[in-house]
């Protein structure tokens, strides 16, 4: 994933992005290893170092800064090398915690277990994207993945309604969407046309989600797409279409996007902080923060939070931890 994807899920993320990433190239190189722990006045101090998911990111950074507003000798610093390339610092040993938009993989995990790198996964908030047309539009209540990958595949030609079913009008499509190096555009390409990045050209992207809402509000056969939590912020300007994932039409709510039945655009989204790091007090400290703030850092940072069944869990994984840590 290019790295320079800072999440641009919506306004929040990219503004936390940018703050914390500007944070980290400051700091260059620094060892993870290298913290301060408890300064002579108690308050916590040291370094803190998070790499992975571009996706997951703004979690993070949302969480550095909720952290760091009441612990200023705590520097967190949040790259985005993505999620394969995270687990390889992890696994190496250069990062603290490791953000992911999936579970590690057995060979990943094996490589941790070769450097004696202990961990647990915490899954910290859901991720859910829609796929929104115009006011005007009275026919597109519900699409199928295979409309949607007819629409956005690479090189497709399809620039009329009545291309994607015959019922639909006689009516232009203007495609709307996050630019390319958008967090969003990778996972949206991903799960519906099958590969990262695979997407037609000819739309009009950009980076800025109030860009797409203009454009798709006035247009009667626009289409776009983007984070969920910013639909909820402009419903009054845009209607949502439902997805058939193959198991029939779904409307993404918060309630879809938690127990995973809107899909393929949701996923749940995790972060793995390394046992030995809780050495150091300030990375203990963030983590316990990270997890008892969960679900007003989700709302920070425009994801969807955990449900109960999902909140336990991450409280049972940190108890995990700290077993881990104390062992």
């Amino acid at each position: 994933m290019n790295t320079s994807t800072a999440l641009r899920r919506a306004r929040t993320p990219l503004a936390l992005t940018a703050a914390v990433l500007l944070a980290a190239t400051a700091c260059g190189g620094e060892d993870a290893g290298g913290g301060g722990g408890d300064g002579k006045d108690g308050a916590l101090k040291g370094n803190i170092r998070i790499d992975g998911s571009s996706t997951v990111a703004p979690l993070s950074s949302a969480a550095a800064q909720l952290f760091q507003a009441e612990n200023s000798g705590v520097k967190v610093t949040v790259g985005t090398s993505g999620t394969g390339g995270g687990f390889e610092k992890f696994c190496a040993g250069e990062t603290d915690i490791s953000d992911a938009s999936r579970p590690i993989k057995d060979e990943e995990k094996s490589v941790c277990d070769g450097k004696k790198i202990g961990f647990e996964e915490f899954q910290v908030a859901n991720d859910g994207l829609s796929v929104v047309i115009s006011k005007e539009n009275d026919w597109a209540e519900c699409l199928t993945v295979d409309q949607l990958k007819k629409m956005w595949e690479p090189k497709s030609k399809v620039n009329n309604w009545n291309q994607i079913d015959p019922k639909f009008p006689d009516e232009k499509i203007e495609l709307f969407g996050p630019g390319t190096d958008s967090g969003t555009f990778d996972y949206f390409t991903d799960a519906v046309n099958g590969e990262e990045g695979a997407s037609r050209t000819d739309y009009s992207p950009s980076e800025d989600d109030n860009v797409i809402i203009q454009g798709v509000s006035g247009s009667k056969g626009g289409l776009g797409y983007f984070g969920l939590s910013y639909y909820e912020e402009n419903k009054d300007k845009l209607k949502l279409v439902k997805i058939d994932g193959g198991d029939g039409c779904v409307e993404p709510t918060t309630e879809t996007v938690q127990d995973g039945t809107y899909k393929p655009l949701s996923r749940p989204l995790f972060i793995y902080p390394k046992a030995s790091a809780l050495d150091k007090p300030e990375v203990e400290a963030f983590v316990e923060f990270y997890v008892e703030k969960h679900a007003e850092i989700a709302e920070k940072a425009l994801f969807v939070p955990l449900n109960t069944e999902q909140e336990t869990k991450l409280k049972a994984a940190l108890d995990k931890l700290r077993e881990q840590h104390t062992s």
